[in-house]
C-alpha cells in the first residue's frame, strides 16, 4: 500500500559523540539528515540516563531551523512538557514531543498529556513499545501528529530489528493513511526495506548512520527505499545517492 507521507531520516544522536553533540547534529545534517532524533532516558522507564530538556534547548542555539524529535523514555512524561517546548526555537512545528503509551494509559492520564503536549504548541509523537497492543494507540491516533512503533525494546542493547512489529505499522498506515509513522531500532540500510514496504516513513538510525562508513550513503539509500517502498516512486525519481567525499 503505497502512501504520500514524506521519506524523511532522523538519526539518534545517542550513537554519536556526545561530548560534541552540536557539531555531530550539524555533520548528519550536512550529510542529508532531515531531522534529528533526541532521546530523553530517565533511568526510570529504562534503565539507562541520558539528558534532558536544557541540553535540548542548548542544542537548539546551533541548529535554529532544524525539526526535532524529543522521545521521552520517561516515567512521567507529564513533568517535561513545558521545559522541552522551550527548545521550539523561533519557528513553529519544528519540534515534536513523542511519548509512551506504556507510561501514561495506566494512569490514565494519555489524553492529559495530548492536551498538554498541544497548549505547549508542540507537534504529538505517541510511541508504542513492542508488548504493547497497536489497538491501544489507535484509539488516540486522530489526536496525534505521528506514530512511533518502537523496533526494540526501549533502552535494551544488544537488540536486532524485530520484523514482527511491522505488522503494527501495515495497520496504522491501513486506518491513517496520511499519518506519520516512524521506527525506532535497529533500522539501517540492511533492514530498511522491510520497515519501508510496511508503511513506515520516519526512519530513525542512530548506529546506521553514526557508525556508517559513509554517513551520506547510507542517509541516501535509507530515504531512497521508502521513496520506491511506500511513495511508490520510479528509479528516476528518487533523491540522488550521495557520499561524504
Amino acid at each position: 500500500m503505497y502512501h504520500c507521507c514524506e521519506s524523511k531520516i532522523g538519526p539518534s544522536v545517542l550513537d554519536c559523540d556526545m561530548a560534541a553533540l552540536a557539531s555531530e547534529v550539524k555533520r548528519v545534517l550536512d550529510c542529508g539528515a532531515d531531522y534529528i532524533h533526541l532521546d530523553v532516558m530517565d533511568g526510570h522507564f529504562v534503565p539507562k540516563i541520558s539528558f534532558g530538556p536544557y541540553v535540548i534547548e542548548c542544542l537548539r542555539r546551533h541548529v535554529p531551523d532544524t525539526p526535532f524529535d524529543c522521545h521521552m523514555m520517561t516515567s512521567e512524561p507529564e513533568k517535561w512538557v513545558v521545559e522541552t517546548a522551550k527548545a521550539q526555537g523561533k519557528k513553529g512545528g519544528l519540534l515534536t514531543y513523542t511519548f509512551h503509551l506504556e507510561a501514561t494509559e495506566p494512569r490514565g492520564i494519555t489524553q492529559e498529556v495530548i492536551d498538554s503536549i498541544k497548549a505547549n504548541n508542540m507537534k504529538v509523537g505517541l510511541s508504542i513499545s513492542p508488548a504493547t497492543p497497536v489497538e491501544t494507540l489507535l484509539k488516540y491516533a486522530d489526536q496525534i501528529d505521528m506514530a512511533l512503533i518502537m523496533t526494540v525494546v526501549p533502552g535494551k542493547g544488544g537488540q536486532s530489528f524485530m520484523e514482527d512489529m511491522m505488522d503494527k505499522v501495515r495497520t496504522v498506515r491501513k486506518a491513517y493513511p496520511n499519518l506519520d509513522i516512524e521506527v525506532d531500532g535497529g533500522v539501517k540500510p540492511a533492514t530498511i526495506d522491510k520497515a519501508a514496504a510496511a508503511g513506515a516513513n520516519l526512519i530513525v538510525s542512530g548506529s546506521g548512520v553514526y557508525k556508517a562508513k559513509d554517513m551520506s550513503e547510507s542517509i541516501s539509500i535509507m530515504k531512497r527505499s521508502v521513496e520506491k517502498l511506500g511513495n511508490g516512486k520510479s528509479d528516476d525519481e528518487l533523491t540522488p545517492v550521495r557520499h561524504d567525499y
